[in-house]
């Protein structure tokens, strides 16, 4: 495979995927295959009444030559709890972590190459698979391990995206399901992404479905700024938490910047020295632009990447591919 060339997306799984299912109230033991295709009943409750949950993780190959996982526990707890609100069964924690693990050692050979900045992508998906043409709970489901070679999402280098603020599409209600990662969340956000995408712009900054004024996520990532020697995120129950996130708000500690987390009023962009979107596939996307499309009035941050961005991004990084030690126990290495 010519590693250089390998963008930023989904398209090509790895070699083996690994299947559990889940009936009379236990889990199978994993079954692996090349085959990319799921046999599932043309009422299963997945397809009808979205009862289904997903994760994203990836491994990378260090400085050093070791595979290591991130934070896979972090998924597993994330999983569960919308497990819990989607009344899905649990996928144990080390069910979960288990079988990524051996995911990643069937498909080490599309594990890209330390030079190549790029890692393996596992998508953990579980899904309700009991035929069902009624709204109710299911206790049949399908737990799903796959894994895809992805490029860095920067290929020349991390650098400012322009994004806007369109409020004619709300991501997520408060007490429903923004807190947890099921696919309904990304459904529900389709049409402005488009819209944004077709006008020049890389991502949405979402506001409260209730006054549409404070700041909730920026496409499908959470939003940090910078202020001062503050590191600032979002508080709200719709918004989904982000291990990136929940990271560098540990990193940004030990460097010596206050965190807080709090609810972010859509007037304090002004005010911000750097701001960006964070999340698995990017880590960072520094933000250079906001558009606010109902004022009209945009925000600049410049067409530089702020320092304190730069610090986090670094920082992380290092610890994904072993080139500082990890003394928080983020990684598990894959042998």
């Amino acid at each position: 495979m010519n590693w250089s060339e390998l963008g930023f997306n989904f398209n090509r799984t790895g070699g083996e995927n690994a299947r559990l299912y889940y009936k009379d109230g236990v889990w199978s033991a994993p079954e692996f295959t090349t085959d990319e295709y799921l046999p599932i009943h043309i009422s299963a409750a997945c397809l009808h009444y979205g009862l289904e949950a997903f994760e994203g993780l990836k491994a990378f190959r260090g400085v050093d030559g070791k595979v290591r996982l991130f934070r896979p526990s972090a998924n597993a707890y994330r999983m569960a709890c919308g497990a819990r609100k989607l009344c899905l069964p649990e996928v144990p924690e080390q069910l979960f972590v288990d079988t990524c693990v051996e995911i990643v050692r069937r498909n080490m050979e599309f594990v890209p190459p330390y030079e190549s900045r790029a890692a393996l992508y596992l998508r953990p998906l579980l899904i309700g698979t009991k035929p069902c043409l009624g709204v109710r709970s299911v206790d049949e489901a399908m737990f799903v391990v796959f894994a895809v070679p992805v490029g860095p999402y920067f290929k020349e280098g991390i650098h400012p995206i322009n994004v806007i603020v369109d409020r004619r599409q709300d991501r997520a209600a408060p007490l429903g399901t923004g807190d947890v990662k099921v696919g309904g969340n990304y459904a529900s956000s389709m049409l402005s992404f488009e819209n944004a995408h077709n006008q020049g712009f890389a991502a949405v900054m979402y506001t409260d479905s209730v006054e549409h004024r404070y700041i909730e996520e920026c496409g499908a990532a959470n939003f940090f700024a910078i202020k001062g020697d503050k590191y600032i995120t979002p508080k709200s129950p719709s918004i989904l938490p982000s291990i990136t996130n929940g990271s560098l708000r540990i990193l940004a500690s030990d460097m010596g910047l206050i965190v807080e987390e709090r609810p972010v009023d859509i007037a304090e962009l002004p005010t911000f020295d750097e701001c960006g979107a964070c999340g698995t596939g990017a880590v960072i996307s520094p933000i250079g632009m906001v558009y606010d499309l109902q004022t009209g009035e945009t925000v600049h941050y410049g067409s530089e990447v702020g320092k304190v961005s730069v610090a986090l991004y670094n920082a992380l990084k290092d610890i994904q591919y072993g080139r500082t030690q990890d003394c928080y126990g983020w990684t598990l290495i894959v042998e």
